[in-house]
């Protein structure tokens, strides 16, 4: 056989864009590994940060030499940062997947579930579960038990997710600008109907709903992260399914069709996976913006749009930086903590500002 050499038979060297595919593929390889790194230190980082003055190492070496680990030490490390600890990966990936399958789905970078009032939609639905779960009959409120919650915030996402879908989308054209003005409106409609929710609150969950609409990990709770992840976990596997699919939607549907993609099916189950993963986010932690159009974008400025390496990575960089936004929530005002929801705004919003400026020139605004 011979040897295949970079020319063809021509001697001529071959196209660019095919060296520049192959480099965006192993540099998305080589990316993936940096990113498990940092995620492992953002890990370390936030088991070992806290008000609290137990120290992870002197647990681990505690641990190594055979002596028993203070039961304070315990009570912190495994009843409060480890559950919180996975609350915030698995949130900070749900909410990274969903931003980046909305960003496919709708073909364009700007949506993102806090947005465009899905993350308002799950949001209208935990809390009518919190203030209105007291009215359901005894044995069914004790069937859901913890359910409850992720199962209205589910169910929320999802009718947001479908009606701003069917909303935007006409003729199989989906408009950036009807899409952000339906958002703006959904939001505004949630965010109505969780006030009157608010209103008719008592105190004890009025404290709770204050704190926990903007955003936080301090409720975190084995029993809560083990049902919250229950629902995110399949929704993540999924999403990478639908990578081939959104590669072709971002040639167009009609390009796509005729690649054999059963594009209904794929917007299906984008649909499913962006309202499972973001309502059981939202259950679990409040209203977090801003995570779900930073990190596909800057994933996409890193290594290409390919939704193959693209789904995967965003899964990683949003655990990451979420635990990092909540690490310095923890350290800014310590003893004290800042809602984590501020901390991902202020990082996030100017960074929103950025991509639409870049983007002005091309949206029909």
């Amino acid at each position: 056989m011979v040897a295949l050499s970079p020319a063809d038979d021509t001697g001529r060297e071959p196209p660019q864009q095919v060296l520049r595919h192959g480099d965006r593929r192993r540099r998305a390889r080589r990316l993936r590994l940096v990113l498990v790194a940092v995620l492992l230190v953002c890990v370390l980082l936030s088991l070992g940060v806290g008000a609290a003055g137990t120290s992870l190492w002197s647990a681990l070496g505690a641990l190594l030499r055979g002596d028993e680990i203070a039961l304070a030490d315990r009570i912190v490390l495994w009843q409060i940062r480890a559950p919180r600890t996975l609350m915030g990966m698995g949130v900070g990936a749900a909410l990274a997947v969903s931003g980046a399958l909305m960003q496919g789905l709708f073909r364009n970078p700007l949506a993102d579930p806090g947005i465009v009032g899905v993350s308002a939609g799950a949001g209208l639905g935990a809390i009518a579960a919190i203030v209105l779960g007291g009215l359901l009959p005894a044995g069914l409120l004790a069937g859901l038990g913890f359910y409850l919650v992720p199962a209205a915030a589910f169910l929320g996402s999802w009718a947001s997710t479908l009606l701003l879908y069917r909303v935007a989308t006409r003729a199989g054209r989906t408009s950036v600008a009807v899409m952000l003005l339906a958002g703006i409106a959904l939001g505004a409609l949630t965010g109505a109907a969780s006030g009157v929710m608010v209103y008719i609150a008592d105190d004890n969950q009025l404290r709770d709903l204050t704190f926990w609409g903007m955003g936080s990990l301090a409720g975190a709770t084995w029993p809560k992260v083990l049902v919250g992840l229950a629902v995110i976990l399949p929704a993540l596997a999924l999403a990478p399914l639908l990578a081939r699919g959104l590669n072709a939607l971002a040639l167009g549907e009609a390009a796509a069709y005729h690649l054999g993609i059963r594009i209904q099916r794929v917007k299906n189950l984008a649909i499913l996976a962006v309202a499972a993963a973001t309502g059981a986010a939202v259950a679990m932690s409040g209203g977090i913006g801003f995570i779900g159009i930073v990190v596909p974008h800057l994933l996409r400025l890193a290594s290409g749009p390919d939704h193959r390496s693209l789904l995967p990575n965003a899964a990683l960089l949003g655990a990451a930086l979420l635990l990092l936004s909540d690490i310095l929530s923890r350290v800014v005002i310590a003893p004290a903590e800042l809602p984590i929801g501020i901390v991902t705004a202020i990082l996030g919003g100017p960074f929103f500002l950025w991509i639409l400026l870049r983007q002005r020139g091309v949206l029909d605004l």
